[in-house]
């Protein structure tokens, strides 16, 4: 009876935590920390990278917690997240939004008092804009929904910068674009995998109302887009000649993957013959080596 209790209790603890959606929020502070180091010119204090990254993480949670509750109709077509808890039941509407909310106090209190709240405000106007524009406007309305939603995902540089230095430069708004450029082809290499399920769901993402010539195309032009503004850091902060050489290589690998999808959707490449999957993947590793190199730049030089 007890193993039984036990096993439940971990069954809702793992709903809960499934809620918060644990990959996106990883995918969130890996551009979080990176501009701390930025900022600070080398290592910042530990306890406020802990404390800016565990706020951080509960901002993403609350944030995305909300978006299992507002997409629940959509997650239960699709069969990449049928498996939610929501749809599945596991956590009903009314205990998500209270964990939700819950999660954006929590969030807020730790930024405020461990970092300052400038960057606890931003963590606030992120979540409002994921919620209110993104998920509740934009998403089931228009094929760019991603490209102006995506801001929301915009943020993490600019609250690790403010949580060392206590104001905004120049500097973490380039980070801002670099992320706000590479979203696009990030999401829309995802959705030609999914493209029935979202066309399923109703959600208008641009493999599901384009050809994917011209999807393709687009994906490019961010791309390349990316990795201009990605260059742009090295004049603007400055930094050694670290940052500039990594950003080189890892964008032209980019823009390589980038061209060969284009390529593949002008032969007529459909579904699995179009290797989206592989761009998706690159562009996550692309982010993660990138903000890796604005990380350890300032500690060589």
């Amino acid at each position: 009876m007890a193993a039984s209790s036990d096993a439940r209790f971990w069954d809702v603890v793992r709903a809960y935590v499934a809620l918060t959606k644990p990959r996106i929020i990883e995918l969130l502070l890996v551009t979080t920390a990176p501009a701390m180091f930025l900022a600070a010119g080398g290592l910042p204090p530990w306890q406020l990278i802990a404390y800016t990254m565990v706020g951080g993480m509960f901002a993403a949670a609350s944030a995305n917690t909300f978006n299992c509750v507002l997409d629940a109709d959509i997650d239960e077509v699709m069969r990449r997240t049928r498996r939610r808890p929501v749809p599945r039941h596991q956590v009903s509407t009314r205990a998500a939004l209270a964990f939700g909310v819950v999660l954006g106090i929590i969030a807020t209190l730790i930024l405020g008092f461990g970092a300052n709240w400038l960057s606890a405000g931003l963590a606030l106007v992120a979540n409002a804009f994921y919620v209110f524009v993104y998920t509740m406007w934009l998403k089931r309305r228009t094929w760019q929904n991603i490209v102006w939603g995506g801001i929301a995902g915009c943020f993490p540089p600019l609250i690790g910068w403010t949580a060392v230095t206590g104001r905004l430069d120049w500097a973490p708004f380039i980070l801002f674009a670099v992320v706000f450029l590479w979203t696009p082809p990030h999401t829309w290499a995802l959705a030609f995998r999914y493209r029935d399920d979202y066309a399923a769901a109703g959600v208008p993402m641009l493999p599901v109302v384009s050809t994917p010539p011209r999807v393709a195309t687009q994906i490019l032009v961010y791309t390349v887009a990316t990795v201009a503004v990605s260059l742009l850091l090295w004049p603007v902060t400055p930094t050694g000649p670290l940052y500039p050489i990594a950003a080189g290589v890892f964008g032209a690998v980019f823009i390589v993957e980038a061209v060969a999808l284009l390529r593949r959707a002008r032969a007529g490449a459909q579904g699995a013959q179009l290797k989206a999957m592989r761009l998706f993947h690159w562009s996550n590793t692309y982010l993660a080596l990138l903000f890796l190199a604005v990380a350890i730049d300032p500690l060589i030089f």
